[in-house]
């Protein structure tokens, strides 16, 4: 279900202040990546991720593919950093940023 304006608004001023939790180098979504990827947005639910790759069509490229197999929505890019959020049905609401952060 995609996010409605108010939510991406919502995560945006989250996501200002929490720090990467995944970077994504040259190498781009390696078997490990993706493991982390997945503790991350089950633990986390929304978090940042670093593209450390140059190229601006690659860099989005990589962020459609780790939406895609994370199951997970694009909340911003911003440069070489990407905001993405996965609803939780079984969060732990010490661990999440949504609810740590909002209430």
């Amino acid at each position: 279900m995609p996010l409605t304006q108010e939510q991406k608004k919502q995560f945006k001023s989250i996501g200002h202040h929490l720090k990467p939790v995944l970077i994504v180098a040259d190498n781009g979504l390696t078997e490990g990546v993706l493991t982390e990827l997945e503790r991350a947005l089950s633990d986390h639910e929304l978090i940042k991720v670093q593209l450390r790759i140059t190229e601006r069509e690659d860099r989005l490229a990589a962020i459609n593919e780790l939406c895609k197999a994370g199951k997970a929505e694009l909340v911003q890019v911003i440069g070489k950093m990407a905001l993405i959020y996965r609803k939780n049905p079984k969060v732990n609401k010490n661990l999440s940023n949504v609810h740590r952060h909002h209430g």
